[in-house]
């Protein structure tokens, strides 16, 4: 069955794209997960993967041209099949699937929903595929409900996966007719996450029968529950105050009814909260997240001289993220299959520090002594290719460009966006570049492309009053830098104590790509730049 792929809409704001590179030819074997092409959207270039398999049996639109969103990209089919009705625009003799859609097409969805006939215009939402790593997404947010109209381009919801959290829009037009996953809830790729058609269309059958091979998966903590006929999602609490309609009714002191959000309800569950002695500060005095983290219980008065403990054992029990699912999956398997080995140096910060503050004396500079470590790394792995190597299992890359990763910490972990070309940026640029790349983690505004490619890793913790520390590779690079705060002290310059500056760096390397000798011979050409400065302007 041939497969008609669409330009896709990588971006909420994406309206046509251009194809950077095509990765695959025609007349290439497609397997689900190919990179077929770079897609450059108007926010950034972004990898587009397959999503289904076969025989790439024609490119719609070539390398440098343009098309608008949904317009024909590719086909992939089957080796040999006559695609010319598709062409023409005549596809009435052959069934088509958009492979941007996530969604199951009725024949195939028979298949996998046991024997559950798929009702007329009734469209399948599964959990899609938005990073080349992800194996799994978590519902960060719902941003519709059951019975609300869904239009192509919609956003439905907010999908955290193991690289950020991406809104995820919908291709189809209908009605929400079951959501698959409540907020918090995690599933594979490729599971139910909701059921869009026509209203009034009953689908409890679909989705009690949907399968899909890999099975949902839901995390332990948060089990899914039996589906009502309306169903009420979880809501963050950046929509309580907004959607009053999601609130679930419990009773009040006096016997009558109040309102919570299901979050507010379920984290007053884990705290032993009484919902009753919660004010609501949501529209009609709707008790939403805010007001059971900040409720404090009423003193109920003790009798003097009377010693009553106060104290109450607590925990919070908090779901692993995918963030921090891949940072623990990707470190171990770091730590634990790298033979890992750690050079540790100081270096005299005097004149470093001077060079710091007569550049951004110049009106409208400033850098920062990061900005300096990376421009100085930069400089120094092209002269010292085989620190700037990566490892696979069947040979070692020496890397002729320079993309150095800066580790940024965020709240659920930490993400290391990718300065390009480092070493052909001057320090203004790459401080410019550093800064707007921290404020994207921070934010969750990372793109994959942005977090993709790096050749080394800076770590500073300096500015957190750390003098020292060792950082973990990040694989396959072959090496990282984990650098420390400047440090006043005395040191011994020309046989005299004297007060100076210095700063601790710890070099760990991966012993199968760089040699002891050699990271050494690249910490004394860091050394040279990073205490004379102003040869990194020569």
């Amino acid at each position: 069955m041939a497969i008609v792929i669409n330009m896709p809409r990588l971006s909420d704001t994406m309206e046509e794209g251009t194809v950077a590179a095509w990765l695959k030819k025609v007349g290439d074997k497609i397997e689900e997960g190919d990179i077929l092409a770079e897609i450059e959207t108007d926010k950034a270039t972004m990898e587009f993967e397959s999503f289904n398999e076969g025989t790439l049996l024609h490119i719609g639109v070539q390398e440098g041209e343009t098309t608008k969103v949904d317009e024909l990209l590719a086909i992939i089919g089957d080796e040999g099949e006559d695609i010319a009705s598709l062409l023409s625009g005549d596809n009435a003799s052959t069934e088509v699937k958009e492979a941007t859609d996530t969604v199951e097409t009725n024949d195939e969805l028979a298949e996998a929903s046991a024997d559950v006939a798929l009702p007329e215009g009734v469209i399948v939402v599964t959990m899609p595929r938005l990073s080349d790593t992800m194996e799994e997404g978590t519902v960060a947010t719902w941003l519709k409900k059951v019975g609300d109209t869904v239009e192509e381009g919609d956003i439905l919801a907010e999908i955290e996966t193991d690289k950020a959290t991406m809104e995820f829009e919908s291709f189809q037009a209908g009605t929400l007719l079951h959501i698959g996953l409540q907020e918090g809830e995690s599933a594979k790729v490729d599971a139910l996450l909701a059921i869009i058609g026509p209203a009034g269309t009953d689908v409890k059958d679909v989705a009690s029968n949907f399968k899909v091979s890999g099975g949902s998966t839901k995390t332990e903590e948060t089990p899914k529950k039996e589906t009502p006929k309306v169903e009420a999602p979880k809501t963050t609490a950046k929509q309580e105050t907004a959607k009053p309609n999601k609130s679930v009714a419990a009773t009040s002191a006096n016997g009558g009814r109040l309102f919570a959000s299901p979050l507010a309800k379920k984290i007053a569950e884990e705290k032993g909260i009484n919902l009753s002695q919660v004010q609501g500060s949501g529209e009609n005095g709707r008790i939403i997240k805010q007001d059971i983290e900040n409720f404090v219980p009423a003193s109920s008065g003790a009798s003097v001289g009377k010693f009553v403990p106060t104290g109450q054992e607590d925990f919070d029990e908090v779901t692993n993220s995918q963030m921090r699912k891949a940072i623990a999956k990707a470190l171990t398997n770091s730590k634990f299959t790298a033979p890992h080995y750690y050079l540790n140096v100081e270096f005299d910060m005097e004149n470093a520090i001077a060079f710091r503050k007569q550049f951004n004396s110049v009106p409208d500079t400033k850098i920062s002594y990061n900005d300096m470590i990376v421009k100085a790394c930069a400089l120094a792995l092209k002269q010292h290719p085989q620190v700037n190597s990566q490892w696979f299992a069947d040979k070692m890359r020496l890397n002729n460009h320079v993309h150095i990763g800066v580790a940024v910490a965020v709240p659920d972990g930490l993400v290391v966006p990718v300065v390009k070309f480092a070493n052909e940026q001057s320090l203004p640029q790459i401080g410019a570049a550093v800064k707007e790349l921290a404020g994207k983690a921070r934010n969750k505004k990372l793109t994959p492309a942005e977090m993709e490619g790096s050749t080394f890793t800076v770590s500073n913790l300096g500015m957190f009053g750390i003098e020292s520390f060792t950082s973990i590779i990040n694989q396959p690079n072959s090496a990282i830098l984990s650098v420390g705060n400047i440090i006043e002290k005395p040191v011994v310059k020309d046989g005299k104590i004297v007060v100076g500056n210095t700063m601790k760096l710890s070099l760990a390397c991966d012993h199968r790509t760089v040699d002891g000798a050699t990271g050494a011979q690249f910490l004394q050409t860091l050394k040279g730049y990073i205490e004379n400065p102003v040869t990194m302007l020569v």
